[in-house]
């Protein structure tokens, strides 16, 4: 096993903004996401809806195609809100508060964002929260990050987004926003060279 260094000696303090992916990243939400799509699934079978071989981000498609967001959303805010109250605090969670403006964009709703954030004490050091209702679309598509940089008055050229995901990682290419890998062996830029 490599030695890797602690991530405060990552290059990050090279930036002014860092923007944070939320759950697995900061914090782990407590939910169960096999019962949530499950529940979600029921939602579109009630309605006549057939959501069969598909995941819960799909799903969240297919509610917008057949009208039934309100009805799926509900029932994802309500584990991923108790989730956020009993979330787990990670340790990236101890940087929060070191830089300049800091941002948190997330695919969880924003409301429960905004709880786990309270929850671990890191809301008075975040600027910004965009969830995937704040704004139409979701990761990795690179509106939700810029709508954070925007509502931080920050530039991509100048900020950082840390998260865990392959989604992460796509949206800020996407946007043109360097990317740290949270569990990284090394810093991973990902910033478009054109």
């Amino acid at each position: 096993m490599t030695d890797r260094p602690p991530f405060e000696t990552t290059p990050l303090d090279e930036f002014d903004t860092v923007v944070w992916d939320l759950d697995g990243t900061l914090v782990r939400l407590l939910v169960d996401w096999d019962v949530v799509t499950g529940d979600v699934a029921t939602v579109f079978e009630t309605a006549g809806v057939d959501a069969g071989g598909i995941d819960l981000w799909e799903m969240l498609d297919l509610a917008d195609e057949s009208g039934l967001r309100d009805d799926v959303e509900a029932v994802i805010g309500d584990y991923e809100r108790t989730g956020a109250e009993r979330s787990e605090r990670l340790p990236h969670a101890e940087f929060v508060g070191r830089f300049d403006a800091e941002g948190v964009c997330s695919l969880n709703a924003e409301h429960a964002c905004r709880i786990a954030l309270d929850v671990h004490d890191l809301a008075s050091h975040v600027d910004a929260v965009v969830g995937r209702d704040t704004v139409a679309t979701r990761k990795p598509d690179p509106a939700p990050l810029l709508e954070t940089l925007n509502r931080l008055g920050a530039d991509p050229d100048d900020a950082v987004f840390v998260g865990d995901s392959v989604r992460d990682a796509e949206a800020a290419r996407r946007a043109g926003v360097a990317f740290r890998y949270v569990e990284a062996e090394e810093a991973i830029d990902d910033r478009p060279t054109e």
